[in-house]
């Protein structure tokens, strides 16, 4: 099968044919008909994450937001069968270990992150095999197209499970989104899904004037402030107080102080975004002022597989539509350009690979 292959970091990726993948008796192969590009990616690809024993290897097929078609089933698999359109998370559980009992497979003791690591081929390629398929594997509904599939990705379902989930977001609650790309252009559509009141943060004006019709309530450009204007003051002056909720979808040290900053006491900030070559994963943090305003800080990684069925079902209801969020749809040879292009963050929302 043809598949996309890092061989360097920050090189080209190398499309060429590589084995298939072998079923085993747990598992499924489904042929992806859609992968999303996402900035893990990028992090993966530029070679990010040793300082956190986190760097992809080399002769890693990267992607890992795929939607797809099973084309074979093991012999242990009972939930899904051949034909079955499925959805698949990027962190995938075991089933069994007591964080899988408890319903957060996504936070797996013995998990794989598909496209990360050698075990688990990533979904830029004509196949993957998905392990503990009962546990992992979530089938769509017939209405919902491939690329908004595979919108869901990592994206999309990270920012629910961290809104919906972790932060418990309620109506009324302000939320502010620091960074309109993909991850931050769905906090923003799932925020307003949720009955908040999006705030999008972002120094382009085109992922601001999506943000816009996605359902912010308010649109910040940073780029713009004054030198005796802060983005944390903006925001406490829209909200009469401070954002409830904050997320930093960007994972830069000052996105992160700016989502920390604007929060009103008791406030939760959120942190999606992971850091890169600068922050080397540390972060300074305002702790006092943390302390005196009784504020709770979050991570929050992908989304439970158990969980799935919620954000399906609100998509199939139509409450929530990830494809007016796809902008761009690719092929497999186009990867390496977007994932460069991502390093001068000349993208916007969310990029598919639908030709492979």
């Amino acid at each position: 099968m043809r598949a996309a292959v890092l061989e360097g970091y920050g090189d080209p990726l190398v499309v060429r044919e590589v084995d298939d993948p072998n079923l085993t008796p747990e598992g499924v192969i489904v042929a992806v008909e859609a992968c999303g590009i996402c900035r893990s990616d990028w992090h993966a690809w530029q070679g990010h994450g040793e300082w956190a024993d986190d760097q992809v290897p080399i002769g890693q097929i990267l992607g890992h937001e795929p939607a797809g078609r099973v084309v074979e089933v093991g012999s242990r698999v009972s939930s899904v069968a051949v034909g079955d359109r499925v959805a698949i998370p990027f962190s995938l559980g075991e089933g069994t270990c007591p964080q899988c009992r408890a319903g957060h497979g996504n936070v797996c003791t013995d998990g794989y992150a598909l496209g990360f690591e050698a075990s688990v081929p990533g979904a830029f390629a004509e196949r993957i095999h998905v392990p503990h398929a009962d546990f992992n594997v979530a089938r769509v509904p017939d209405g919902v197209p491939a690329d908004a599939v595979a919108a869901l990705g990592c994206r999309y379902v990270t920012a629910f499970h961290a809104l919906a989930h972790r932060a418990d977001v309620g109506g009324g609650d302000w939320v502010a989104v620091h960074g309109c790309g993909g991850l931050g252009l769905a906090a923003v559509q799932i925020a307003d899904a949720l009955g908040a009141n999006p705030i999008a943060v972002d120094v382009r004006e085109e992922p601001l004037e999506r943000a816009a019709r996605v359902g912010a309530r308010v649109t910040l450009d940073a780029s713009d402030l004054d030198e005796t204007t802060t983005v944390p003051s903006v925001i406490e002056s829209e909200t009469n107080g401070g954002a409830h909720v904050s997320i930093d979808a960007l994972g830069r040290a000052e996105t992160c102080r700016n989502s920390l900053e604007c929060l009103r006491p008791r406030g939760t900030h959120v942190q999606l975004g992971l850091t890169t070559d600068v922050e080397r994963g540390e972060v300074p943090l305002p702790v006092d002022g943390m302390i005196f305003g009784e504020i709770t800080f979050l991570g929050s990684r992908g989304m439970p597989p158990s969980r799935y069925g919620e954000l399906l079902r609100m998509i199939d209801s139509s409450a929530l539509d990830p494809s007016v969020l796809v902008t761009r749809r690719v092929r497999l040879e186009d990867v390496s350009d977007r994932l460069e292009a991502m390093t001068t963050y000349d993208t916007e929302g969310i990029e598919v690979v639908t030709e492979f």
